[in-house]
């Protein structure tokens, strides 16, 4: 074929590959909710294998260090004793798990029955000792009185005209709704069991999986892209699993602190109080102030004085948290700035709730340093040295290559 010809052949089939993303970009906005619909569907097929996947990803690095411990104490029949190790380690990652899971739900759910009775029993003495408060203010504020009165009378219309004729709807609402989230709650746990057994799958064949993978990439795209892939998922991996094991290692530190400082400021509910902070520290950024708020309010029924106290001590652990605890177990570990890890939060919380504020600011320091490599690829690539030279020296960043292929210090932002 004539160059010339080339060139129009080219030209033509980059027209008809426009044309035919455009169409199919109108087609996927035009059908987007049938889409997202039949996405959801799928995914809620998939859901045990999503949650098993989840959990097996969570148990491998146990199952692993299980494993090598019992590879060097069977004996030396590679084949035999290797199968015997693997089952071994899987068998002792889920009965470590499950007595993890046992052991936090004896400690929180005594404490939580017997913080509900306690706030049933003193809650009347307590609205009887606002009441007298109340009344004692208003006596003496006859201004106010008038307003109180017309207030009262305003809430007591408005309460008898609801149960004359609102009650019967709602509490069939309620009733409808209770009975949706009893079947979403049977669903959710045989799910759960589901994906419990196919992450006992994924742990025994998880090699296998791997190499299986590796195969599929290598024989789908060309050496060079294989090998970058291959790198990117690595990085992926180690960016989830080091986030993740440093967040729990941080916030049961930051539970044990909790208990011993609210047990020894004689707080009732320190357990309980300890175990939530605990939980919620998980999330960057604003996890302590998420489990302080219910906290507050339980302390708060319980003692005010309790409850000005352990907002005192939340801000000054959480100051501790951040500034000395985090950063000696996480260290720099996804490398974005304080803005954007704000940023991965809110924008994976709205999308996915309480599991998108968790693994937001890893998945977004994946992103992050995908886009980054492709830009400074892509500068290179048009001869702007003088850019990039530019860039490092003023903010201490350099590129992927001269970084050794991964960057060690913060990528800034």
């Amino acid at each position: 074929m004539k160059k010339g010809n080339a060139r129009y052949v080219k030209l033509w089939l980059t027209g008809v590959a426009v044309i035919a993303a455009g169409l199919l970009c109108f087609f996927v906005l035009y059908r987007f909710s049938a889409m997202a619909a039949a996405v959801r569907g799928v995914l809620g097929i998939l859901s045990p294998f999503l949650f098993g996947g989840v959990l097996a990803y969570l148990l491998s690095p146990a199952c692993g260090w299980f494993e090598g411990r019992l590879l060097a104490l069977l004996p030396r029949e590679k084949r035999r004793s290797a199968k015997l190790a693997r089952a071994l380690s899987i068998l002792l990652t889920l009965l470590a798990a499950v007595l993890v899971l046992c052991a936090l739900l004896l400690l929180v759910v005594p404490q939580v029955c017997w913080s509900v009775i306690e706030i049933v029993s003193a809650l009347p003495g307590q609205l009887v000792a606002a009441n007298n408060w109340l009344h004692t203010v208003l006596k003496n504020q006859p201004e106010l009185q008038v307003y109180w009165d017309s207030l009262s009378s305003y809430t007591v219309e408005r309460l008898n005209s609801w149960m004359q004729t609102d009650l019967l709807p709602t509490a069939q609402t309620l009733l409808t709704g209770l009975g949706g989230q009893l079947a979403g709650a049977v669903a959710l746990l045989k799910n759960l069991l589901l994906g419990l057994i196919v992450s006992v799958y994924l742990l025994a064949g998880r090699k296998r999986f791997a190499a299986q993978a590796k195969l599929a990439l290598h024989g789908i795209f060309p050496a060079k892209w294989a090998g970058l892939i291959e790198e990117e998922v690595r990085y992926a991996d180690q960016m989830f699993s080091g986030f993740l094991i440093g967040k729990l290692l941080d916030s049961a530190i930051i539970g044990v602190i909790c208990f011993a400082v609210t047990a020894l400021m004689g707080f009732q509910s320190a357990l309980l109080v300890s175990v939530v902070v605990g939980v919620t520290n998980v999330i960057p950024f604003f996890g302590p102030f998420i489990g302080a708020i219910p906290c507050a309010v339980l302390l708060l029924l319980e003692n005010p004085l309790h409850c000005l106290s352990f907002i005192i001590f939340i801000v000054i652990l959480q100051q501790v948290d951040g500034n000395i605890i985090g950063p000696k177990i996480l260290g720099n570990s996804t490398g974005l700035s304080s803005f954007w890890v704000l940023f991965a939060i809110l924008l994976f919380g709205g999308l996915w709730g309480f599991f998108g504020m968790i693994v937001g600011v890893p998945l977004f320091a994946v992103i992050y340093d995908i886009a980054r490599r492709l830009i400074f690829y892509l500068l290179k690539k048009r001869d702007s040295q003088g850019l990039i030279k530019e860039y490092s020296a003023r903010f201490a960043d350099p590129p992927p290559q001269e970084a050794g292929g991964r960057k060690e210090d913060g990528a800034g932002g």
